[in-house]
Order: C-alpha cells, then structure tokens, then sequence
C-alpha cells in the first residue's frame, strides 16, 4: 500500500473510532466498567490491515482525544490503561496465532484484558485489591461483547479490503 494511501486510511479510521467512542460515551451503562467497546473493533482492524504500530495509535488517539472531547482524566487513564493491555495481547495473540485464532477469538482476550487494565487503575485509585471481586461479571461481558466487537472486525475488514 502506498505511504498516502496508507495515511489517508489511517486517518479514516482514527476518526471512526474517535466518533464510535463519542457516540458510545453517551449511551448509559447497565453496570460500572461494562460497554460494548465498539471503538476497540476500529483498532483490530488497523491490526490487521495496517500493522501493531497504527493500531496502537489509533488506540491512543482516540482515547486522547476522545478524553479531550468528552470525557474526564479519570475516563482517560480508565481507557489507556484497558486499551494499551488489550492491544498488546491482541497484537501478540495476532503476530504469533493469527492462523490458528478467529478475529472473534482474539477480540475476546483483548476484552478480557481490557477489563484487566480498567480493574489495575481503579485498585490503584481506592488502593484496595478486593474490586478483583467484580472481575468475574466482567469476564462474562467481556467474552459477549468481544465476540460481538470481533465479528463487527471480520465484516469491516473483509469490507474495506474490497475499496484497498
């Protein structure tokens, strides 16, 4: 792909995520730490088609600037803690198992250590390790909403690599 091509796209898909996680921010949760991450589908994409370079900015990106937009600094650190944990396994899990694990599958360990990171900062701000308690009903969320956010991946991936 061409260096232009290949930033114009870049660029296409912070912005996708940054709108999805404004839009996403807006909609009330059910329980504390549990949304559908619909943003998080935007960086698996860049994974695949751009490489573990652009989809960590476009993670970091969009939570800067989403944070700047429409969120809080405890919102910020919540989200880059979740989502630099979740990207590292997903890029890993995709560098060294990527014919061997689904889109699907690998989104629902980012979830899981999405969740992870959220857990880490919030038992450093109450400085209390028990809200690890709270990590089961998480885990099931996470395995629903990353499957979710993994097929959302496959169907947007498959779809922009017809217009690639």
């Amino acid at each position: 792909m061409k260096k232009t091509k290949r930033l114009v796209l870049l660029s296409m898909l912070v912005a996708m995520a940054l709108v999805i996680y404004l839009i996403e921010a807006q909609i009330p949760v059910l329980f504390p730490g549990m949304k559908l991450g619909l943003a998080n589908s935007i960086s698996l994409v860049a994974l695949i088609l751009l490489g573990w370079r652009e989809a960590l900015l476009v993670m970091i990106l969009r939570t800067i600037l989403g944070s700047i937009f429409g969120g809080s600094m405890s919102a910020f650190m919540f989200s880059i803690a979740g989502g630099v944990l979740s990207n590292i396994v997903m890029i890993l899990l995709y560098k060294y198992f990527k014919n061997s694990l689904s889109i699907p599958t690998i989104s629902v360990c980012g979830a899981v250590f999405h969740n992870v990171g959220q857990l880490l900062v919030a038992a450093f701000i109450i400085n209390d390790l028990r809200i690890y308690i709270y990590l089961p009903v998480l885990l099931i969320s996470s395995i629903v909403t990353g499957y979710f956010i993994g097929i959302l991946a496959s169907i947007l991936k498959s779809r922009l690599e017809k217009i690639l």
